[in-house]
């Protein structure tokens, strides 16, 4: 079964070392805005190669196809001036109605074209180690000929994806947010699909084989092992969320301890008030501290009185994702 470890970002930075390293130069596209309708948001990445054509993505299909063209025609132009430059690109009616957008826009693309020179490779590698150690990394691309600014500095990692100012672009990159679901069910099955539209990678882990039978989910890793140990080896840091909905003690508990311990953005537990009383009761015992403890979400997601699950993955998945954006922003 196929599951993604890396987010479409990585993906691009990816090829394009890949490219570089054998000395071949090509085009790193970002969105820096949007008006209107927009499939992908401001910090969308796309890198292309005339001959291995393109990784990642910034539109349904009109952009990348305008884009081709115009980038084609400028890369066999050996003179070329490669100053990063802003290129504005209107979404027209005939747009709307090939690719079945729902109405008109306008994006603005930071267009870099990145030549195979030892700088540019060495940039493109500190960029790619950063997001292989899980960690963020800001780039500052000037609108002139000086150089690209990296920086990992805490209050530069934090606020905005994309920045603009009269003469730069500053853009962050990120690893791939994580999800380790506890327990295989109804509920972890609409997790797990929401949760991979919205670009966390997805595991599921289950001692029980019995639950584990049949369960089975385009995109999510499944584990059976012991959760503990798959949260100390994988799911500790501060990219991660972890959810324990197997209702189980047996299951949960353990798990629960160790993600206390982490870094996790965000560790939930499923289980009514007075199963979250008994639960933090039998975390005292496994000598988790009032500091600890005070990070579980549990109840789990935002209290909507349902109790459909599907309906209950909404619920968990709204809380996720505002705490990733709360992590995010700083």
């Amino acid at each position: 079964m196929s599951f993604s470890a890396h987010s479409t970002e990585h993906r691009v930075i990816e090829s394009l070392y890949q490219w570089l390293s054998a000395g071949q130069s090509a085009w790193l596209c970002t969105i820096v805005s949007t008006w209107g309708s927009s499939p992908r948001p401001a910090g969308s990445v796309l890198a292309f190669h005339p001959e291995h054509g393109i990784v990642g993505s910034l539109s349904g299909g009109c952009i990348e196809e305008a884009l081709i063209r115009k980038l084609s025609v400028a890369s066999e132009d050996t003179d070329i001036n490669p100053t990063p430059y802003l290129y504005e690109y209107a979404i027209s009616e005939e747009d709307q109605a090939r690719y079945s957008l729902p109405c008109g826009g306008q994006i603005t693309l930071l267009v870099e074209r990145l030549v195979a020179t030892p700088d540019t490779l060495q940039h493109v590698k500190i960029i790619l180690d950063t997001l292989n150690n899980r960690q963020r990394i800001r780039r500052v691309v000037p609108l002139t000929n000086a150089p690209v600014r990296l920086s990992t500095e805490v209050s530069d990692v934090a606020g905005q994806t994309v920045t603009v100012s009269p003469n730069s672009v500053s853009v962050l990159f990120g690893p791939v947010f994580k999800m380790l679901l506890l327990g295989a069910g109804e509920v972890s099955h609409y997790v797990a699909q929401m949760a991979n539209s919205v670009g966390f990678a997805v595991t599921l882990c289950d001692p029980r084989e019995s639950f584990l039978q049949g369960w089975q989910q385009e995109g999510v890793e499944v584990i059976q092992c012991l959760p503990d140990d798959l949260v100390r080896a994988r799911f500790h840091d501060p990219y991660c969320a972890i959810l324990a909905l197997a209702h189980d003690p047996r299951v949960d508990d353990m798990a629960l301890m160790e993600a206390l311990k982490t870094e996790a953005f965000y560790i939930g537990a499923m289980g009514s008030l007075k199963t979250t009383e008994a639960r933090c009761k039998r975390l005292v015992q496994l000598d988790c501290t009032p500091a600890e403890i005070s990070q579980l979400h549990a109840p789990i997601g935002l209290d909507i009185g349902s109790k459909k699950p599907a309906e209950i993955a909404i619920s968990i998945m709204a809380e996720v994702v505002s705490e990733r954006h709360r992590f995010l922003t700083g």
